[in-house]
C-alpha cells in the first residue's frame, strides 16, 4: 500500500511537471524566449563584426542600378553568397527609407517542406552586427489558420537571414517578420499581411532566379521573371523559374491591393560576379512603390479644373456607350487651354492592371475632342481587350496623358540614341517604313533599363529587337502631362 501511494505521489509531482512544462511551452509560443544564432555566417557571408560591416557598405556604396522615384515599399532582392549577389541586393537596399520601423520579410524555405507559411518561435535572429528583435506582429500573425511553425526550417535557412546585415547597415533599429513560404497560397497570405502594412513598414521577398543555366539562357529566362513582375503580369509568373516565386508573387499580389508599381532597379547573374558562365544562378532586384509618389509627371500648363474636368468628360463619354439614357456631359471645358489641339492618351485600369489604353499621337482634334474620342475608343475598341461592360465601370480608373508635339531625334548608332533618352520624361515613337510603336514616359516605370524598353518598343511594332540601333529607324520624343482619378480621391 505504501509503495501504492508512493508512485501515486511520483505520478502526481510528475503530471504537475509535465503540465507546468507544456504551460511553459505555449507562453513560449506567445513570447519567443529564445535567440536563433547565425546559420550561415562564414559562408554566405564574413562571420567577424567588422569585416561584416566593411563588405555591407562596400557593397552599397559600389552598388549601381536605376534610381527608383519615390518611398520604396516593397523589394524584390536575391539571397545567394554576397560575392555572387551582395552587389544586386545592395542595389536596392541603398534606396530603402531609414526610417523605415517594422520589415516583413518573405522567403522561401530551402530544406523542409511547408504546409502554411512558418514563422519562428524566436524572440531575435542573430547576426554578427547584433541582434534583430522580431515584431509582436510575429506573434499576433502566428495565431492565424495561414500560420504555423516548423522549426527545422527555420534552423539553416539563409533566404532571410542574408537580408539582415543590409537591414542592419541601412536601419540600425529595427523590427522584423520573418516568414518562410512554399506552398501558401500567396493571394490569401497577402490578405491577412496587407492590413498590418503602415508608411514605416518595408516588405522584402528573397529570390534568386533561374539555376544553372548558360549565361545567355539564363538572361532569356530571367527577362520573363523581371517583366512579369514590374508589370504585375500574373499569368506569366508561371513561366518565371524563381526559387521564392511563392515569396515574390505575395509581394506582387501586396502591391496590387496597395496600388504599388514595380520598378526594375537591377540584374546580374553569377557569370557576372563571381562565377563562369556555363552554370549561372539569376538575381535581380526589383522595388514597389506607390503610383502617386513613383510618377514622374511634366510640369504642364492645365490648371487642376482643367484636370478634372477632362478626367469627368471621359467617364461621361464612357457611361454615354454603356448606361441607358446617359448622355456626355462637357461642363467646365471652357479653358483656351481645353481647346488647343493636343495628342492624348486615355489608359483604364481595373484593381491596378490595365485595362485597355488608346491614344494620338499627333495634334489633330482639340484636346477636349481627344479625350472624349479615346476614352470611348479605350473602353470599347483596344484590340486586346473585350469591351467594357456596364457592371465594370465601378472598378475602373480612369488616367489622361496630354502629350506635347512630338520632336524628330537624330542620332549616329545605338549608344548615341540611349544617351539622348531620359527615362520617366521621354515617351518615345519609332517607325521603320510602314510600322510604328510608341511608349508613354510612365513605361519607363516598367522597363527602366533603356535597351529593354527600346526592344520592347520594336517588338510591339513589329520591328526587328535591334531595329533602334539602326540611324535609319525615325525616333521621335514627346513628353506626357499625366493624371488619373486617383490624384483627386
Amino acid at each position: 500500500m505504501m509503495i501504492m501511494k508512493r508512485l501515486g505521489l511520483i505520478a502526481l509531482i510528475l503530471a504537475l511537471a509535465i503540465g507546468w512544462t507544456w504551460k511553459s511551452l505555449c507562453a513560449s509560443d506567445e513570447t519567443g524566449t529564445t535567440v536563433r544564432p547565425p546559420a550561415v555566417a562564414g559562408l554566405f557571408y564574413p562571420k567577424k563584426h567588422d569585416e561584416l560591416g566593411q563588405t555591407v557598405r562596400s557593397l552599397l556604396k559600389d552598388a549601381s542600378g536605376i534610381k527608383v522615384p519615390g518611398k520604396i515599399r516593397g523589394l524584390v532582392v536575391p539571397h545567394a553568397g554576397y560575392i555572387y549577389s551582395g552587389i544586386v541586393a545592395a542595389a536596392g537596399y541603398t534606396q530603402i527609407d531609414p526610417a523605415t520601423k517594422t520589415v516583413i520579410l518573405l522567403g522561401p524555405s530551402h530544406r523542409a517542406p511547408l504546409r502554411d507559411a512558418s514563422i519562428p518561435n524566436v524572440k531575435a535572429y542573430q547576426t554578427p552586427l547584433g541582434q534583430v528583435p522580431l515584431a509582436k506582429l510575429a506573434f499576433t500573425l502566428r495565431k492565424l489558420p495561414l500560420f504555423e511553425y516548423v522549426p527545422q526550417a527555420h534552423e539553416r535557412e539563409h533566404s532571410l537571414e542574408v537580408q539582415l546585415p543590409f537591414l542592419q547597415v541601412m536601419l540600425g533599429d529595427f523590427e522584423i517578420v520573418p516568414i518562410l513560404t512554399n506552398s501558401s497560397d500567396p493571394e490569401a497570405l497577402a490578405s491577412a499581411l496587407v492590413r498590418h502594412i503602415d508608411e514605416d513598414t518595408l516588405v522584402v521577398a528573397s529570390s534568386d532566379l533561374s539555376h544553372f543555366y548558360s549565361y545567355d539562357t539564363a538572361v532569356t529566362l530571367d527577362r520573363i521573371c523581371t517583366d512579369a513582375i514590374t508589370g504585375s503580369i500574373f499569368s506569366d509568373m508561371a513561366l518565371c523559374e524563381a526559387c521564392g516565386k511563392q515569396a515574390v508573387l505575395t509581394l506582387m499580389h501586396i502591391a496590387k491591393i496597395k496600388g504599388w508599381g514595380g520598378i526594375f532597379i537591377d540584374y546580374k547573374n553569377s557569370g557576372d560576379t563571381a562565377g563562369d558562365r556555363n552554370r549561372v544562378v539569376g538575381y535581380a532586384s526589383i522595388a514597389f512603390v506607390d503610383r502617386k509618389e513613383g510618377s514622374t509627371k511634366m510640369k504642364g500648363n492645365l490648371s487642376a479644373q482643367d484636370r478634372k474636368a477632362l478626367l469627368r468628360l471621359a467617364r461621361s463619354a464612357i457611361e454615354a456607350k454603356l448606361v441607358r439614357g446617359a448622355k456626355v456631359e462637357r461642363p467646365g471645358l471652357s479653358s483656351p487651354a481645353l481647346t488647343e489641339e493636343r495628342g492624348c492618351f486615355v489608359t483604364l485600369h481595373k484593381h491596378g492592371q490595365l485595362r485597355g489604353c488608346i491614344g494620338t499621337i499627333e495634334p489633330v482634334s482639340s484636346l477636349v475632342e481627344c479625350v472624349e474620342e479615346n476614352a470611348q475608343s479605350a473602353a470599347f475598341r483596344d484590340p486586346r481587350f473585350p469591351s467594357l461592360k456596364a457592371d465594370e465601370l465601378s472598378e475602373i480608373d480612369i488616367e489622361v496623358s496630354v502629350l506635347t508635339v512630338p520632336e524628330k531625334l537624330s542620332f549616329k548608332d545605338g549608344e548615341d540614341l540611349k544617351s539622348q533618352l531620359e527615362p520617366l520624361v521621354h515617351g518615345v515613337i519609332l517607325s521603320r517604313g510602314h510600322n510604328r510603336s510608341t511608349f508613354l514616359p510612365q513605361v519607363w516605370k516598367q522597363l527602366p533599363d533603356k535597351e529593354q524598353f527600346l526592344e520592347h518598343l520594336c517588338l510591339k511594332g513589329d520591328m526587328s529587337s535591334k531595329a533602334w540601333q539602326d540611324p535609319k529607324t525615325k525616333v521621335k520624343v514627346y513628353q506626357a502631362e499625366v493624371f488619373g482619378e486617383e490624384d483627386f480621391e
